[in-house]
């Protein structure tokens, strides 16, 4: 599903730029000239110091084409890297040589041990490559040829010249040796006309609304900006024996608008690699949808995914591109007897938030949110038997091509009665109420909604520069339930 050229990225926000500053020189000052050294060393160091103390932004970077490479110089002062005119031209995963070429001619004095020619070709086996690249230098680049997932990377070995630049030998880092102590925190809204989407079912349709009054979809579909819209209709398997008007289906549409949420916390204070970090995903959620029919027995909840989705949101961490890997699966699952036949429908809409938090005394801990309410459309339960459908999506996010939080989020509705019923209700009302509802049963029946959230941590979450934990840590089991309606004889 991934080919190159990269996809769209998130496009540039409304936001203050809070990048890292240098001070500015103060003009001459009257007096020695040893006196006004003393003052320009005295203004670069608090300068210095500023800057350090200063947060890093976090935002959407600007278009692929224009997503400056970051590069941290070996052994530069806290790690901090700085933007370049260099670029990562192509990129063999399988040998992990990359190709770095230049944007344009130099604009800055290379660091110490690097070449400053750009036209020089380095013997193989060297240790500097042209334009500033050395051994040990860290790379971090948006998606590039090679790359789709983009490249966090450090050199060992300059190889020689290439005919677009020059072919270096690279390993995998971590984002410390880019960030050092630095500090950032920010969420970041995914662009809905960035996913590649691959509909695994004939009958899904796709919507989005973008800037600019941009809309993709059916005609008459509204979607609030910024969010993507998935409708399904689909037969599901009935059960053995069920009149023809009991044939079952499910049918409405999943609405997300996801937010990639990151945090960095340099660990200089506490004397260690790191302070804190976070990873996670988090959204508004939207949905109305309906369970009609008398479904087959399973003996486990039968899953039917019906679109994937993958988006790589560039974030521009200060001067560094950081690039998520966003994949999200929408569903629904089967679940029951066999028995029941029902005619369900409900709106559901609230936010959640999954993902994973870092502190030196806690290591990794994860969080697991959700608030949804819902609203009953209609609900008509006919014989007696169990029923659960769910319609959800799971999503997983991590950085540069390494999965580090999965998480499940999937609203259902349930049914259930016993003895004979024949019940049904149309009345609307917030979640957790019940209604009264006109029947003619021998027992009685309800209907509830409800949410469950579930995931987990993954080892891959070390590429922060953290400790590496030996296996993934749940985030835990999130379950809400409420009643849209119930009756009894």
């Amino acid at each position: 599903m991934r080919k190159w050229p990269a996809r769209a990225v998130v496009p540039a926000l409304a936001a203050s730029a809070l990048l890292l500053a240098s001070g500015c020189s103060a003009g001459p000052e009257q007096g020695s000239p040893s006196s006004a050294g003393r003052a320009r060393g005295a203004e670069a160091s608090d300068a210095a110091t500023a800057d350090a103390d200063r947060p890093l932004a976090v935002a959407a970077a600007p278009a692929a084409d224009a997503t400056p490479t970051a590069v941290a110089h070996s052994g530069a002062a806290g790690g901090r890297a700085h933007k370049t005119a260099l670029k990562v031209s192509s990129y063999d995963r399988k040998t992990r040589r990359a190709v770095i070429s230049r944007t344009s001619k130099p604009t800055s004095v290379p660091s110490a041990g690097t070449t400053p020619s750009a036209g020089s070709t380095p013997s193989a086996g060297g240790t500097t490559a042209p334009g500033g690249i050395a051994v040990g230098d860290v790379i971090a680049s948006a998606p590039a040829p090679g790359a789709p997932d983009g490249l966090l990377a450090k050199v060992t070995k300059v190889i020689g010249g290439a005919d677009d630049g020059t072919e270096v030998q690279t390993a995998p880092t971590t984002l410390d040796t880019l960030l050092g102590d630095g500090r950032a925190k920010g969420s970041v809204p995914v662009d809905p006309a960035s996913f590649d989407i691959d509909r695994l079912l004939p009958d899904v349709k796709i919507s989005w609304a973008g800037t600019g009054n941009i809309h993709s979809g059916p005609e008459g579909t509204k979607v609030p900006l910024g969010s993507l819209r998935v409708d399904v209709k689909a037969k599901v398997p009935t059960a053995e024996g069920a009149p023809v008007s009991a044939d079952a289906s499910v049918s409405g549409f999943v609405q997300v608008a996801p937010e990639v949420d990151f945090s960095y916390g340099g660990g200089a204070a506490q004397k260690s690699a790191l302070g804190s970090a976070y990873l996670g995903v988090s959204g508004d959620w939207t949905s109305q949808w309906a369970l009609k029919g008398r479904a087959a027995a399973a003996t486990k909840p039968l899953r039917v995914p019906f679109a994937k989705l993958h988006a790589d949101p560039v974030l521009q961490v200060g001067p560094i591109p950081v690039v998520v890997n966003l994949d999200l699966t929408c569903y629904f699952e089967i679940s029951g007897d066999g028995s029941v036949t029902v005619d369900i429908e409900q709106n559901l809409r609230g936010d959640f938030k999954a993902g994973g938090a870092y502190g030196p005394a806690k290591g990794w801990t994860p969080v697991n949110e959700s608030t949804m309410t819902g609203t009953p459309v209609r609900t008509s339960v006919t014989t007696a038997g169990k029923v659960k459908a769910a319609l959800g999506a799971q999503a997983s996010v991590g950085l540069y091509g390494t999965v580090g939080v999965t998480a499940d989020l999937a609203p259902y509705l349930r049914g259930e009665a016993e003895g004979s019923v024949k019940a049904t209700s149309g009345t609307a009302r917030a979640a957790g109420a019940s209604t009264a509802a006109a029947s003619t049963a021998t027992a009685s029946w309800a209907v509830y909604g409800g949410v469950d959230l579930s995931g987990a941590l993954r080892i891959q979450l070390a590429v922060f520069g953290t400790p590496v934990f030996q296996r993934d840590i749940p985030l835990g089991a999130l379950h809400r339930e409420w009643k849209l309606a119930d009756g009894k004889a």
